[in-house]
């Protein structure tokens, strides 16, 4: 990924990475559509344990970032053994981690339930899918670390093999066991769980056993003693970008909470906004493939000593991101009402959501830029600006503004709309800034 065609390295990358992220989509897509079938309490604890989840997992996406920079310069620079040494002890970290989160899920799972102030009578249903998420708690953190040392060196078919089995398995587990298909119990919505379990284990197991079948199969022979210093460079990486998730997320909260204080257009606008951000997920996807992609080039190039053909490939990754999603925004705004029809059935909510997406399509190609970049400055090491640049966007800008649009100025769920599309445009300026400031051409990781 150090030389050649720079296109072709970033179709190379960008298509598995884009099928990986369809299949992860349709995997979350299909537990709360089984659910659906269950009843709504069963729907509403699988979204809310789903969250929790989402949480957990943060840290094992930090571990991951930090690993990818780490490992994509050992690569680029030509130090296979140094990528080793950084594969072992992120896998290591993430098992530490892990046991320690199974252990409070599966225990404190009845605590965890109570302490988020969710609905009684839906409590012993989410306890439930809790402590079976848990449980495969481990294996889904040792699929993700995985995951990323292939998409590191570039081997991302890997990766894709395994997502693709792991997607068919929950899609199909989800139903077979929640509906006692074939000879298979009746599980009910515990089913749910238990597909999503087995699935991530059964993914983890196939890229533990896909590691002997690629560059990486040294990765048995070597030494497992834990090294507190490289381990410290991985948290040194990794917690910036978890910070930076937590903040987003904490932002989002807030957000909801002040849809909620807008009287009778509430509901409708909280209904709104979830639909749209399921339809904006789906156009999303590409440029997080994108963002997966500049992560890897800029860390195997910085590490092959060439940073001018880094920024190149990132900004190139850039363009593509635009293009790509201004494309798909176009269609999206000129048929927005057909696409809100999917997920809305109310008049007012169809409304409502048409209206989000008008507004919120202006957005997507300045997303698709601070996505691009963002995974450039994370492949260099340099979490700390992205951070901070999220933290601005969504807590110093969209915030405030949201509040002054929605409440003083009494525009309301409008407001609340261009509000987000004003963070967004920002976001991408000041990502724009920091990625061509060039300081993540300095940075020493080792």
């Amino acid at each position: 990924m150090t030389t050649g065609s720079l296109w072709r390295n970033i179709w190379q990358l960008s298509w598995p990475m884009l099928l990986i992220m369809i299949f992860n989509f349709f995997v979350g897509f299909v537990d709360v559509y089984v659910a659906g079938f269950i009843s709504p309490e069963v729907q509403a604890a699988v979204g809310f344990v789903s969250l929790l989840y989402f949480f957990v997992i943060i840290i094992a996406n930090a571990i991951s970032i930090g690993t990818v920079a780490l490992v994509s310069r050992a690569i680029g620079g030509g130090d296979f053994a140094r990528a080793l040494d950084v594969a072992r002890q992120s896998l290591i970290f993430g098992c530490l981690v892990a046991a320690v989160l199974t252990l409070v899920g599966i225990f404190l799972s009845r605590e965890i339930v109570a302490a988020t102030g969710f609905p009684e009578k839906i409590r012993e249903i989410a306890e439930t899918l809790l402590r079976i998420f848990s449980i495969a708690l481990g294996a889904n953190y040792l699929l993700i670390i995985s995951s990323s040392l292939f998409r590191a060196s570039g081997d991302v078919l890997y990766p894709l093999f395994t997502m693709f089995i792991v997607s068919a398995v929950n899609i199909l587990g989800a139903f077979v066991l929640v509906f006692g298909w074939f000879l298979f119990p009746r599980l009910g919505y515990a089913g749910i769980g238990v597909a999503t379990a087995v699935s991530v284990t059964l993914g983890m197991g196939i890229n533990l056993v896909l590691f002997s079948r690629s560059r990486w199969r040294s990765i048995y022979n070597g030494s497992w003693v834990l090294s507190f210093e490289t381990m410290k460079k991985i948290v040194d990486i990794g917690w910036p970008a978890a910070m930076l998730q937590i903040a987003w997320n904490a932002g989002t909260i807030i957000l909801y909470n002040f849809l909620g204080r807008l009287g009778e257009e509430s509901i409708t606008a909280m209904a709104a906004i979830s639909n749209g951000l399921r339809i904006e997920a789906l156009i999303f996807l590409p440029a997080f493939a994108l963002n997966m992609s500049a992560s890897v080039l800029i860390g195997q190039n910085l590490g092959a000593a060439n940073p001018e053909r880094a920024e190149r490939v990132v900004w190139r990754i850039a363009a593509a991101g635009v293009v790509t999603l201004s494309a798909l925004a176009l269609a999206v705004f000129l048929r927005a009402e057909a696409f809100a029809a999917l997920v809305a059935k109310d008049p007012a909510v169809l409304a409502e959501t048409t209206h989000y997406l008008r507004i919120n399509m202006i957005a997507q190609p300045f997303i698709a830029l601070s996505l691009a970049l963002s995974g450039g400055l994370h492949g260099a090491g340099d979490t700390r600006g992205t951070m901070w640049v999220i933290i601005i966007a969504m807590w110093l800008i969209r915030l405030p503004i949201t509040y002054g649009l929605a409440f003083p100025l009494g525009f309301g769920a409008t407001g609340v709309w261009w509000a987000m599309v004003i963070s967004v445009v920002c976001q991408s300026f000041l990502m724009a800034g920091r990625f061509h400031s060039g300081k993540w051409k300095h940075l020493k990781l080792e």
